[in-house]
């Protein structure tokens, strides 16, 4: 699996805004500066998380940025989501969409485990998680497996 930098991006842009939130909104030359995101780049990513209900906008002097819910309600598969579509697939296409024959079949679960425990990852992890660096016990305990840092 592969995280896209839209992705990685999309998930730093709304962290920012859920460790500042309760001030004035941020305009996004404030977010990219300060996690060292292509300002271009993340305007159109804003523009996808204030679609996908993550995020609200506001024009004008005081306008800017700021989290469309509580950073408790937004994981990390609901940012994701928003700016990159299903979490997993294949060829472009959700695992359940998928049919093989003959000596094949068996991928189908391997890639709907797959999607699931990706999946259970990111939709257990909130924004409010992270900006309290309180990562889940399941995720804290898989990131310290040794083998977690290593690169095959």
């Amino acid at each position: 699996m592969r995280i896209s930098a839209r992705a990685d991006y999309a998930v730093r842009a709304v962290l920012e805004l859920a460790v500042r939130q309760g001030g004035d909104p941020l305009k996004a030359e404030a977010i990219a500066a300060e996690q060292d995101i292509p300002h271009k780049f993340l305007e159109g990513i804003l523009g996808d998380l204030r679609r996908g209900g993550i995020v609200d906008s506001r024009r004008g002097g005081g306008g800017g940025y700021r989290l469309a819910r509580d950073p408790a309600t937004i994981t990390v598969a609901d940012v994701i989501r928003a700016v990159d579509g299903p979490i997993v697939s294949v060829r472009g296409e959700r695992p359940t969409g998928l049919s093989y024959t003959g000596s094949a079949q068996p991928l189908l679960p391997l890639w709907i485990a797959l999607r699931a425990n990706v999946r259970r990852i990111l939709e257990g992890v909130t924004i409010a998680d992270i900006a309290a660096d309180a990562l889940p016990v399941p995720v804290k305990e898989l990131a310290a497996e040794p083998a977690a840092w290593e690169n095959p």
